[in-house]
């Protein structure tokens, strides 16, 4: 009658690899940095998605500030008059600044700037758009209405800024109101966070 080769050598051989490899930690180190390395890449792009994201909206937040202090003080003023002479070369250099000043993230290109002289119907406080003017590629324009907007025709329309904050002109004066749109797209597409529209909003009297 034929032997039958037992199993058990070639089981004691497997055996023996086993606890040959788990005592062998040569790689380890490889290993680990390998099984780690997409977390931490993943977690490193997020931070740095999440940066630009507030570089950019500190961005667009200083152009609108700029943009409406220069507005608050273009014009002349003669000496027998309080009343400012805006040209349209005084604009366009103001948007010519604030061009200059959003290079960095193709502001006019991914955006638009909406100026905006808010004055008073003469003689009442009643507030009212007299004129508005506006660049970039992309066709926002102000969510408080176009030019010739006035509280005597529009009794809603109280003035510019969030609702129950607005900001109201003076009486025979006016306010330089800015507000500033960009559509953001990520560095890395929408992997980490949705594009989206930031807008900044800021107003200066004129002086």
């Amino acid at each position: 009658m034929p032997m039958i080769a037992s199993p058990r050598p070639r089981f004691a051989r497997a055996r023996s690899l086993a606890r040959r490899l788990r005592r062998d930690t040569s790689g380890l180190a490889l290993l680990e940095f390998a099984l780690s390395l997409p977390l931490f890449l993943g977690l490193g792009m997020f931070g740095v998605e999440v940066a630009w994201l507030a570089v950019t909206s500190m961005n667009v937040s200083q152009v609108s500030l700029t943009v409406a202090d220069n507005a608050a003080r273009m014009g002349q003023t003669s000496s027998s008059s309080t009343v400012k002479t805006i040209y349209r070369s005084d604009v366009n250099s103001i948007f010519a600044g604030a061009a200059k000043q959003g290079e960095s993230i193709d502001l006019l290109e991914n955006g638009r700037i909406v100026l905006t002289s808010l004055e008073t119907v003469p003689g009442s406080d009643r507030q009212l758009i007299r004129w508005q003017r506006c660049t970039g590629d992309r066709p926002y324009v102000s969510r408080y209405g176009p030019q010739l907007t006035n509280e005597v025709a529009t009794p809603a329309f109280v003035g510019m800024g969030p609702t129950g904050s607005e900001i109201r002109a003076p009486e025979n004066d006016a306010v330089m109101y800015v507000e500033v749109y960009y559509e953001y797209k990520g560095l890395f597409g929408d992997m980490f966070l949705s594009n989206r529209l930031i807008k900044h909003e800021a107003a200066f009297p004129i002086r």
